[in-house]
């Protein structure tokens, strides 16, 4: 692997990771109570959850479109914030969080083991890791937002507070 390669691979994990511009990715959902998650404050268009389960949907999608599958695009925006306002229990809220990290954890792996400059569809792995690296970052910060409107942020490990 060239030093390019490597400076690139090591900034397009920071990316999706969160590393160095904002608390963790994966962490924005830590510790935060079930019953929370499904509370929307006055004026907010969503829940922690519904934002979870949106991040989902194109983290999913964006997986599937970097093992050469071709996921069908929503036909609305709407179609692309599945799920209910709440978590029906702590286990669903719990699945979710776990499956949202499992998929940062799917889209790093790709990240260091595809061919990022890829030629043959409309935009590179490179292209769609850096989009998906963007929209997680975009909600994760919403989602901040939301805990600290709710009175729960920041969770017991820490977080960018300033």
């Amino acid at each position: 692997m060239t030093n390019e390669r490597k400076i690139l691979a090591k900034a397009l994990g920071n990316a999706l990771l969160g590393t160095g511009a904002h608390v963790e990715t994966k962490t924005v959902f830590a510790a935060l109570d079930w019953k929370i998650a499904g509370m929307r404050p006055d004026g907010a268009p969503h829940t922690v959850y519904q934002v979870l389960n949106h991040m989902l949907y194109w983290q999913e999608w964006v997986v599937k479109w970097l093992d050469g599958e071709k996921p069908p695009l929503p036909k609305h925006a709407a179609g692309s914030w599945p799920g209910d306002i709440a978590p029906a229990s702590r286990e669903e809220w719990g699945r979710a969080v776990k499956r949202f990290g499992r998929g940062v954890d799917q889209l790093t792996r790709r990240s260091r083991q595809a061919d990022l400059f890829a030629k043959g569809r409309s935009k590179s792995p490179l292209e769609m890791l850096l989009t998906i690296a963007s929209h997680n970052s975009y909600h994760a910060g919403q989602v901040v937002f939301l805990r600290q409107e709710l009175g729960a942020w920041p969770p017991p490990s820490g977080g960018l507070t300033w």
